[in-house]
């Protein structure tokens, strides 16, 4: 979005504008499968998508996001359905819009999809198309799961 790198800001406008129940944030995982990246995390190239369960940036007044749980169900749910293997992240010292776009309104459901890059804001970046394919596929496959049953009551998600 608009000054997404500066401040975020810009997907909040938005948000409070446009008043969605869901939002989904297609965004990169960070690789973690160099040796100077293994502290990070233990997201792979080349291993499918994923999805964020937590990231948190802990400078200033930036803060981070912990995804729906209907939206993990439902995304875990198009994964099996769509055959993808489905990588899951936390992070510290990341975020994305939907930091910002979870407090609009009176909150809105979240969730971070994306796939693992190595080398990120360089001019090197590095991704396996295979995990953009099944990240393509994991995304239209939740997408029907939106549907007549579905719901974003905390209390009837399953785990």
């Amino acid at each position: 979005s608009v000054l997404e790198e500066f401040n975020l800001r810009g997907a909040m406008i938005a948000a409070q504008a446009l008043k969605p129940d869901i939002a989904v944030q297609v965004d990169l995982l960070l690789a973690a499968d160099t040796p100077d990246m293994r502290h990070v995390g233990e997201a792979a190239l080349g291993q499918g998508p994923g999805i964020s369960l937590y990231n948190f940036h802990g400078r200033g007044t930036l803060n981070g996001t912990i995804p729906h749980p209907a939206l993990v169900a439902l995304f875990a749910g198009g994964a099996r359905t769509g055959g993808v293997a489905l990588q899951r992240a936390a992070n510290v010292g990341v975020l994305t819009d939907n930091s910002y776009v979870q407090l609009a309104g009176a909150g809105i459901a979240c969730i971070d999809v994306g796939f693992p890059m190595r080398y990120s804001h360089s001019a090197l970046e590095v991704c396996d198309l295979r995990d953009l394919d099944g990240l393509v596929r994991l995304i239209v496959e939740a997408a029907r799961g939106i549907g007549p049953g579905f719901t974003l009551d905390r209390d009837a998600t399953e785990p």
